[in-house]
């Protein structure tokens, strides 16, 4: 009998805040397929082929773990880690100069080795430029600071000037890189009605 597991309700305080006020969670150590890129997400062919490697590679790892198991679960949303050099140009929206780690977050029922044999299958049947530079490592972020964002990606400016100011009134230091997740897709949704997870991790002064 196969085994229906749902991460995303299972783990809702991360990957379904409220869109206000904002939440502080704590974060615990979660594996993730992840892949390193720059430029901007809109127009760089690396974007593309990131992403297009890392879902290869997840779906490959669900169906392998539905047979080896009988668990079922669904693949988890996109995430992206975001940074620049200066980070004025993050908020200001200059992308071409935007640095990024794209991720999804893998169960307790993926191994190092699966990935491994996944990824040598896939290989065989698609073309995948950026297949093998994923990685499969775990991803420790601690407490952060989160909100629901609704709307446009590039809307989100207001409200991560407003996060980083909280955390600074409460007397925090920003730690770790922005992180975003995705629970629409910008193919079928309209920009207004977008839902992206905006989470900043802290640490004390």
């Amino acid at each position: 009998m196969t085994t229906k597991i749902d991460y995303k309700k299972a783990l809702k305080t991360l990957y379904n805040p409220p869109t206000k006020p904002f939440t502080v969670v704590d974060v615990p150590p979660m594996q993730f397929l992840t892949i390193d890129g720059s430029g901007n997400p809109n127009t760089a062919a690396a974007y593309t082929q990131a992403v297009e490697a890392l879902y290869g590679l997840a779906y490959a790892l669900k169906f392998a773990v539905r047979k080896q198991t009988d668990v079922d679960y669904g693949v988890m949303p996109l995430e992206g880690l975001w940074w620049a050099d200066d980070m004025d140009d993050f908020l200001t929206r200059k992308k071409d100069s935007w640095i990024w780690t794209m991720m999804i977050m893998q169960p307790e029922h993926v191994t190092a080795e699966l990935v491994e044999t996944q990824r040598a299958d896939v290989a065989k049947k698609k073309d995948l430029p950026a297949l093998d530079r994923v990685r499969f490592e775990t991803f420790a972020e601690g407490q952060a600071l989160q909100v629901m964002h609704i709307g446009s990606y590039d809307d989100e400016t207001p409200t991560l000037a407003a996060m980083h100011a909280q955390i600074e009134a409460q007397g925090n230091l920003r730690s770790g890189k922005h992180h975003e997740i995705y629970l629409g897709d910008p193919r079928r949704t309209a920009p207004e009605n977008l839902k992206t997870v905006l989470r900043q991790p802290f640490t004390a002064k």
